[in-house]
């Protein structure tokens, strides 16, 4: 019997932390790992066209699961590649291992072909990274660096010398049991009795919820009903808490639509729930704040807090609920509740004037018509940009639908590459990428690997010709349009000519039958919508230097002689307006 090698102990240590798929690019350093994943059946290669993909997917996947994902890069270009996915991954705490595989251990230091330094260049995107430099050190290496991804949430990066993966594993290599799960944090009693106090105290009370409600919803709508609070939401918030709430104020920040914003000002008491939501400015400054998190380093880094409560959120309302007096006087969540109700009036008006006859499509309609066609437990990936303002303000939660995105990170191009990890993890799950033209064409060459693995990923492509989010940041800081326009091709026929079902729409009346024709395809397939590229997001609440920065651009379009643009702009941003 032959002598396992470190390539092969490595990929058990792999399999036995839980990861079914290493996505990656092969390449000669990774050979010998890439070559024990082969003959081991419990795992499997899946060979993307680039390795940003490879990291994305494997976000995706831990995003999905809670359980260890990994990706792999040959040395050099071919690791350096992972590092903008494991950023995403390591900002979304999704437990990703990443190995960066390295050129032969006795040429490290000497500027060798396609010599990097792995162990430097990931350390401000993971929790652990490290060089194995001998067979002996490996398995310790790699069994920390799991335990630091899951205990942690994030990534780890080991960097694994090509000729050393090559070598014979050690006779007796110390193994141990792996942390595959992450323990409740309950807060102390006197932060528990602080905080009861201080709700008991107060007379309007808001909840802001972040992704740290995931798994917590029945506990914050006990709460909520108990003090008859509103709850509004952060975007990564919105799967876990917008469906069955009762309470809903809808989300506030850039993206955000609805009464949250008025919620989180007029109240006397902010309890921000598992969010380290990154607008200051949507915040209040002279309101009562509260902060319950499970990870402590986000406690008070982005608001002044009257009171950090480290602890999981759903554990601590369990210990809180049962401690404050029911609240009897429910005037402040009506009135929100109100005023939410009319703001959403606004947005739903915003693609229901005229919508037949609008052409290009409203985006906002298509969001809309796809929420409507798409399966109740679909999975949708969401690129950075406008297809994030849609996703947030049309898409409806439900407790099994899935919304991922480069939300914390902010990366173009992740919506194909996580679709494809969301896809390989549950062929039989509906799975749609919402991808902007700017992001779909930036690592468009793994729409081939949809083809390759005939994975039955559904391509939604708002095309709109142009980075409709950084023209409406220049807009915004008074500067006229310049370098947002993309020149496309007809991506239907390009999907088609690659071997996928797909689809173009030009015409609103031809978009439901689009959509159901797509998503009931078996194979992947993709409806390429040319949308109304002037259909800007405006925020919930327009501060002056706002409006001050759309007349600048305004006046230098009229200069530069585009007044025709500017009108049509002007047209449809009333669309979107958000009612007083």
């Amino acid at each position: 019997m032959a002598k396992q090698t470190v390539a092969e102990q490595c990929v058990d240590i792999l399999v036995r932390a839980g990861v079914r798929r290493l996505y990656g690019v092969v390449g000669d350093s990774l050979n010998p790992v890439v070559d024990a994943v082969r003959r081991n059946a419990a795992i499997d290669w899946i060979q993307v066209r680039h390795e940003e993909t490879a990291a994305f997917a494997a976000g995706a996947e831990a995003q999905l699961t809670g359980t260890l994902a990994a990706c792999a890069g040959s040395c050099g270009p071919g690791n350096l590649h992972l590092i903008n996915g494991l950023y995403d991954a390591h900002r979304s705490m999704a437990p990703v291992l990443a190995l960066a595989s390295h050129i032969p251990s006795s040429e490290i230091g000497t500027g060798y072909f396609q010599e990097t330094h792995p162990d430097q260049l990931f350390r401000e995107c993971s929790h652990y990274c490290e060089l194995i430099s001998s067979p002996q050190q490996m398995p310790r290496v790699l069994q920390t660096a799991v335990q630091h991804a899951i205990g942690r949430g994030g990534v780890s990066v080991v960097t694994l010398p090509g000729d050393i993966a090559a070598r014979p594993a050690p006779e007796r290599a110390e193994e141990h049991a792996l942390v595959t799960s992450r323990p409740t944090v309950r807060p102390g009693d006197a932060e528990i009795d602080e905080l009861a106090r201080m709700v008991d105290a107060a007379d309007r009370i808001t909840l802001f919820c972040g992704s740290g409600t995931a798994g917590a919803h029945d506990e914050v709508m006990e709460f909520a009903t108990r003090v008859k609070a509103p709850v509004g939401h952060a975007l990564r918030g919105k799967e876990w808490i917008q469906y069955q709430n009762p309470f809903d104020v809808g989300m506030s920040g850039l993206l955000g639509y609805g009464a949250a914003y008025e919620a989180t000002h007029e109240c006397d008491l902010l309890m921000l729930l598992g969010t380290d939501f990154p607008y200051g400015a949507f915040l209040p400054d002279d309101v009562t704040t509260v902060q319950v998190d499970v990870r402590p380093e986000h406690l008070g880094r982005r608001s002044k807090l009257d009171l950090a409560v480290w602890g999981d959120v759903r554990e601590t309302l369990r210990c809180l609920t049962p401690k404050v007096r029911p609240k009897t006087d429910g005037r402040f969540l009506e009135r929100m509740l109100k005023k939410h109700a009319e703001a959403l009036e606004g947005v739903v008006r915003a693609y229901t004037r005229k919508v037949e006859k609008h052409v290009p499509i409203h985006p906002e309609y298509v969001a809309s018509v796809l929420d409507e066609e798409a399966a109740d437990d679909a999975v949708f990936t969401v690129d950075t940009g406008m297809c994030n303002v849609w996703a947030a303000r049309y898409l409806t939660p439900n407790g099994r639908r899935r919304v991922i995105g480069s939300f914390t990170h902010g990366s173009m191009a992740n919506a194909l590459p996580q679709a494809i990890g969301a896809q390989f993890l549950d062929r039989r799950r509906q799975v749609v990428s919402m991808s902007g033209d700017g992001g779909f064409t930036m690592l468009m060459g793994d729409f081939l690997t949809l083809v390759q693995y005939d994975l039955p990923v559904k391509v939604v492509l708002f095309n709109n010709s142009s980075l409709g989010m950084v023209e409406l940041e220049m807009l915004v800081s008074g500067l006229p349009a310049y370098g947002t326009g993309n020149h496309n091709p007809d991506f239907a026929a390009l999907a088609e000519a690659a071997g996928v079902h797909a689809v173009r729409v030009e015409k609103p009346k031809h978009l439901r039958s689009a959509l159901r024709d797509i998503l009931r395809h078996k194979g992947p397939a993709l409806v390429d919508v040319v949308t109304d590229p002037n259909a800007l997001s405006i925020p919930p609440k327009i501060r002056a230097e706002m409006v001050t920065g759309f007349a600048l651009s305004a006046s230098k379009m009229v200069l530069d002689g585009g007044v025709g643009r500017m009108v049509q702009m002007a047209r449809s941003n009333l669309r979107n307006v958000p009612r007083p």
